[in-house]
């Protein structure tokens, strides 16, 4: 089996088991995204390990599923926000425990544990939040997300083969171009256009900026995780989706955009 059709199919698998668990329920869709939280957090650690670094993984797997549970909890209303709180001691306890360790850089070790938790499962946490829109309509929004996230990535990729000659950012991404980037944006904004006009009570106008942050944030997010692998000297974060390697390769454009969504949505409640 080739690469390409092995892409697809486990793309097809991928994005149907995302779609279902949005549309059946939020907590659901949180299920799924805690097992996503931490096979994501389990990869970036032993990405870090594979590359001489000695984050604390055990710690910061708990702490970040943790982190990500409160933040489920809170967006479907079975927690007080209040109680958030309670997550900072763990973070005090990464400092001590790294005293008892003996490393090299113990606060290396510090940042690249607190970086995982932060860089990982806050995004996905987030993600929850989006559920529900400004005007109360459960799963259209984060529907919408993801399909313009999907798009975007996809035709970018599509005339970037088809079209692409002048590098993105070749210093990093030495395959990414200017024409796949503005094909996959030019889709994602019609694609936005289209989803305001069914069954969504957000705006036109507020769809199109959704689009737009998502473009911007979700390229940037790819190269983000491209420098991350360049600087370890890995091709791919995992193996765990045929075709596309791990959970980073895949939802890279979410670590960074979804905060920023997040964000947007708060604002415009």
């Amino acid at each position: 089996m080739n690469n390409f059709v092995l892409r697809t199919l486990t793309g097809i698998v991928f994005v149907g088991l995302i779609v279902s668990s949005i549309v059946f329920n939020p907590l659901f869709f949180a299920g799924l995204f805690f097992c996503v939280t931490l096979l994501g957090l389990h990869e970036f650690y032993k990405l870090l390990k594979n590359g001489g670094k000695e984050p604390q993984l055990c710690l910061g797997i708990v702490s970040g599923g943790l982190l990500f549970g409160f933040l489920a909890a809170i967006a479907n209303n079975q927690l007080d926000s209040k109680y958030l709180m309670t997550l900072l001691p763990l973070g005090v306890i990464i400092f001590i425990a790294e005293l008892y360790r003996k490393k090299a850089n113990p606060f290396e070790n510090i940042a690249l544990t607190l970086l995982g938790i932060f860089y990982i499962a806050l995004p996905f946490g987030l993600l929850n939040f989006l559920y529900i829109d400004v005007k109360g309509q459960t799963f259209i929004l984060l529907l919408g997300y993801f399909a313009i996230l999907w798009l975007n990535d996809t035709f970018a990729y599509l005339f970037g083969m088809t079209f692409g000659k002048h590098r993105l950012f070749e210093r990093i991404s030495p395959k990414k171009s200017w024409e796949g980037s503005i094909g996959g944006g030019i889709t994602s904004i019609f694609a936005a256009w289209l989803i305001s006009h069914y069954g969504t009570a957000l705006p036109l106008i507020h769809w199109l900026i959704i689009a737009v942050l998502i473009v911007i944030s979700g390229t940037l997010g790819d190269l983000v995780e491209s420098m991350l692998k360049r600087s370890l000297n890995c091709k791919d974060s995992g193996t765990l989706l045929p075709g596309h390697g791990g959970i980073l390769d895949r939802f890279d454009a979410v670590l960074i955009s979804a905060p920023l969504i997040f964000v947007y949505i708060q604002l415009i409640k």
